[in-house]
């Protein structure tokens, strides 16, 4: 029986959800990471306690793929130990367009297994779902997909260090660089000293001056770490300060957010995403309103308001649209936001409990209206989930536009809106985090019976 820390010779066969890579070693799956399919590594064993799979990291390159770079973050290349390598750049070996090609093998795989959506052929694109075939670049993107990140969270230990934590840990490690930032980010990263152990944003909007917030481990936080046998040294516990708030601008519009509050990472994400979603809704249409304006639309984990303000703008003035977020300050802000259209409003309120109550109370005349509407969701990572999807389905609006940054869980969520009558009119997908594994995918969903 093998045991963590031995050291095995692995042939890499493919990639796998969550930026690792599959081998096999005497019948059983390894997931092995810092690897290419096609390669040839020795990994050492780091978690042999379960049955259907192992974990590895990859320790030498015994037979390199020609996709395989110096790694971007030069500190997380491979001839660097495996403990000191920082966490956030998984795929930095991969040459940037295979990078793409296996993001969207993971997404057509997952697609497959788990939302039963069969991967695209020429044959069956009119009938089926129409999946891109590449992944969409973000415009003026640097060469080497670098530079992109305008928000990074570093960590603070019980020594004082600051940095990233080390890829799958909890260990911060100190570092000479932060390339997946925008240079501003990054020397505003280098030059941290002095702050209290737990976590620290760095936060540069599109006025360009980096923010910098602070947020020290709780007194809570702290007697756990003691209890785990790792002394803490926080001080007294500190008053949140008042949040600053900032401004974004996507495609001329201004959105107001908090700078500690959410909002995409990637300098062009915000305009990338919301382009691709009007041009999906937008169709052929070009001189007459995308959506229905007199209908109800709903934008679902709304946040600021980002994709309210797509629905308005392709509905025109009169656009009746509700924006729910469970953020009450994110909501606030949402209302600043959207102050343009009359018919628009900002709720507060978790997403399942707003739509049980839509659900038990809405008249006949806002049924209506909402079965022409849109209904565009944009959930955490671990998806909307069953309850969510089925009451979406049972308000039966014409189209959902559903924004993922989950393969899997976007996968699952599709299922279930199949099975309330939906299917995937097309899904695109985006590499809107270069340099890692993650990828973001917008897919547009119709009403079966809504088709004529």
């Amino acid at each position: 029986m093998s045991e963590p820390g031995e050291t095995i010779d692995l042939d890499i066969t493919g990639v796998a959800h969550g930026g690792v890579f599959v081998a096999r070693h005497e019948g059983r799956v390894v997931f092995v990471a810092d690897a290419i399919p096609g390669e040839r590594v020795r990994a050492r064993l780091t978690d042999t306690g379960k049955k259907s799979f192992w974990r590895a990291e990859t320790l030498e390159v015994l037979d390199a793929s020609p996709h395989r770079q110096p790694h971007v973050w030069r500190q997380a290349d491979v001839d660097v130990a495996p403990e000191k390598r920082p966490g956030g750049a998984d795929f930095g070996h991969i040459a940037l367009a295979h990078q793409r090609e296996l993001k969207l093998r993971v997404l057509l795989e997952a697609l497959e297994r788990f939302g039963g959506i069969a991967a695209p052929t020429a044959a069956m694109a009119a009938a089926g779902p129409v999946l891109s075939d590449t992944l969409e670049v973000v415009d003026q993107e640097t060469p080497d997909g670098t530079r992109w990140r305008t928000r990074v969270s570093l960590h603070v230990d019980d020594e004082g260090r600051v940095g990233p934590y080390a890829a799958r840990s909890h260990r911060v490690i100190e570092v000479d660089g932060h390339p997946l930032a925008t240079v501003e980010v990054e020397q505003a990263a280098l030059a941290l000293r002095g702050h209290q152990p737990g976590r620290i944003d760095l936060v540069q909007p599109a006025d360009g001056r980096v923010r910098i917030i602070a947020r020290p481990e709780r007194r809570a936080d702290a007697a756990r770490h003691r209890r785990r046998g790792a002394p803490a040294k926080s001080g007294p516990a500190r008053t949140a300060p008042k949040a600053e708030v900032v401004v974004e601008r996507v495609g001329g519009r201004e959105f107001r957010v908090d700078a500690g509050g959410f909002w995409q990472v990637h300098r062009l994400a915000a305009h990338t995403l919301t382009a691709l979603v009007a041009s999906r809704l937008r169709g052929d249409r070009l001189d007459e309103s995308a959506i229905d304006p007199d209908a109800w639309h709903l934008d679902l984990y709304g946040g600021v308001g980002l994709f309210a303000a797509t629905l308005g703008d392709l509905g025109g003035p009169s656009t009746r649209v509700t924006t729910v977020e469970s953020d009450p300050r994110a909501t606030e802000h949402a209302g600043e936001n959207l102050a343009e259209w009359v018919g628009a409003r900002a709720e507060t309120g978790r997403v399942d409990r707003w739509l049980a109550r839509l659900d038990a109370e809405a008249s006949v005349s806002e049924r209506e209206r909402l079965s022409r509407g849109v209904v565009l969701l944009d959930p955490p990572r671990s998806g909307a989930g069953r309850e969510v999807v089925e009451r979406i389905g049972a308000l039966a609006p014409a189209t959902v536009v559903y924004v993922a940054c989950d393969p899997v869980a976007l996968a699952r969520d599709l299922s279930t809106f199949r099975d309330a009558g939906y299917e995937a009119a097309s899904v695109d997908a985006l590499d809107l985090f270069p340099n890692s594994h993650h990828v973001e995918a917008v897919a547009v969903l119709t009403r079966q019976d809504a088709r004529g």
